[in-house]
């Protein structure tokens, strides 16, 4: 049985409609829990492959399930498709121009993210109709990933409960196995209220919660010392409280996240930040609201499914660049400073190791697939793939879809994300995603080696956003102006 050429075959045949398909959402680019037209079209173009759909899962509109086959083992596929706001950048470009000043971008790619799971999800289809193997694959419609926790809200509702194995990709500089850890992410604002007076006439008669905002950061800053080193937590002033320095500000905002590399180290931050926000309104005499926004819980790795995606990245390949993608993207990585360049490949060597970055060489984009990576790092970002990790065995990869020292959330990645760069660095996604797939049935036992390694890791899930806590809180806080 050709399972390769099965799957091969599958993502290229429908490689010009996918890369469509890709530009399409990269036009569109909605940001998170908006994402109407970008989940339509992906939700549509499963519905025409035979998938069954299930929308507006999890109380959130633009999220769905998109299920194929009968029985176990059971597969899913993760997609994403929102955008990040002011990243407009017209497609390809190597220099700074905005298709429509102040508007969305993809500027983490997931674009490609999304069509490319979708690829590996049709592929996978393709593949139990041509053996009637046994199995069900399904394509998770993740929204609200960048500025809310899609995938949180997702975990919570139980729709991962009967999942063998969740396997994802993002699009990246490189070609490896993400087999890194991340951080858990809480994120909450603290609200002060005190009581305007004016700041010459009569400042005794004022309380001022810009006063507390200001205290609470001074003495989160001396808490930094007593957390666990590997936690970051860091602040936007959300709301000063106005801009006239002769009123004392009768209301003040800061919104906070409190990153560790375990959710209860998290946790522990967060309680601790929270005394430390009822101190600075006890300093000043004002009244304090905790207001719980979003959480994210660390990811957890798992090596069966990591070794999976090794091998079969290796047989579907380095994306299939040519001279014109690698003259683009030397353009693209001259516009890159020496310290991004400097950062990308320091966290190269820390999560794949130096062999890959000498490998890669002077090649402005990664044409080798890195080995696996066996040590035990943790990236300073944080996902909501994290919470699928917790209740299910969980596979990353990531493919080059830009040149190298590219960095996220940037108008580059957002040019790129619409070249044909990215395009390849998407096929080849989903011809690594759409074997690992088949070859979970083919061998069930994969599965259940995976499952085998995730319970001796992970305890029983407790989510990190409160019951009391829904997508359309999430939503609200996003239009307010207050980003998360």
């Amino acid at each position: 049985m050709d399972t390769y050429g099965i799957v091969s075959g599958s993502v290229g045949r429908n490689g010009a409609t996918l890369a469509r398909l890709s530009d399409e959402i990269w036009a569109y680019a909605e940001t998170g829990f908006e994402e109407r037209r970008s989940a339509a079209a992906l939700a549509a173009a499963l519905q025409a492959e035979g998938f069954s759909i299930e929308r507006g899962v999890a109380g959130m509109e633009t999220a769905f399930v998109a299920s194929y086959g009968s029985g176990s083992p059971v597969v899913a596929l993760l997609g994403e498709y929102d955008a990040l706001p002011s990243m407009s950048q017209e497609a390809a470009r190597p220099e700074r121009r905005e298709s429509s000043p102040g508007a969305n971008g993809h500027g983490c790619g997931h674009n490609l993210l999304g069509v490319g799971s979708l690829a590996a999800a049709i592929a996978a289809k393709d593949f139990l109709e041509a053996t009637r193997t046994a199995g069900t694959i399904r394509y998770y419609g993740c929204p609200g990933e960048e500025f809310g926790c899609g995938k949180t809200f997702m975990t919570r509702a139980g729709l991962f409960g009967d999942v063998d194995l969740a396997l994802t990709w993002h699009p990246s500089d490189v070609n490896a196995v993400w087999q890194a850890r991340s951080l858990a992410n809480l994120s909450v604002y603290f609200r002060f209220e005190g009581k305007a007076s004016h700041a010459a006439a009569a400042p005794h008669l004022g309380r001022s919660a810009l006063d507390a905002v200001e205290l609470m950061n001074v003495g989160a800053n001396y808490l930094r010392e007593h957390v666990v080193p590997e936690a970051r937590f860091h602040y936007a002033v959300t709301n000063p409280g106005g801009r006239a320095p002769n009123v004392v500000q009768a209301a003040a905002e800061s919104f906070y996240y409190c990153r560790a590399p375990r959710l209860d180290q998290a946790r522990e931050v967060y309680e601790r930040l929270c005394d430390v926000a009822r101190g600075a309104a006890l300093m000043t005499g004002t009244r304090m609201e905790i207001a719980f926004s979003q959480g994210l819980s660390d990811y957890v790795p798992n090596l069966v499914a990591g070794e999976l995606l090794q091998r079969c990245m290796e047989e579907a390949g380095a994306p299939a660049f040519d001279a014109a993608d690698r003259e683009l993207a030397g353009k693209f990585r001259a516009t890159l400073t020496r310290a991004e360049i400097a950062t990308a490949m320091g966290q190269l060597r820390a999560t794949q190791g130096p062999s890959v970055v000498e490998a890669i060489g002077e090649d402005p984009l990664d044409a080798v697939i890195g080995p696996l990576f066996r040590g035990d790092a943790c990236l300073p970002g944080s996902t909501d793939v994290g919470d699928v990790s917790q209740v299910v065995p969980t596979g990353q990869l990531v493919y080059a879809s830009a040149a190298l020292g590219t960095q996220a959330h940037s108008w580059q990645n957002a040019a790129q994300a619409g070249s044909p760069i990215g395009h390849k660095a998407m096929l080849a996604a989903g011809r690594a995603l759409g074997l690992a797939a088949a070859e979970v049935f083919l061998d069930p036992g994969i599965a259940e080696r995976a499952k085998a390694e995730h319970a001796a890791k992970v305890g029983p899930y407790s989510c990190p956003i409160p019951d009391a806590i829904g997508p359309e809180d999430v939503l609200k806080a996003m239009r307010s102006g207050n980003a998360l």
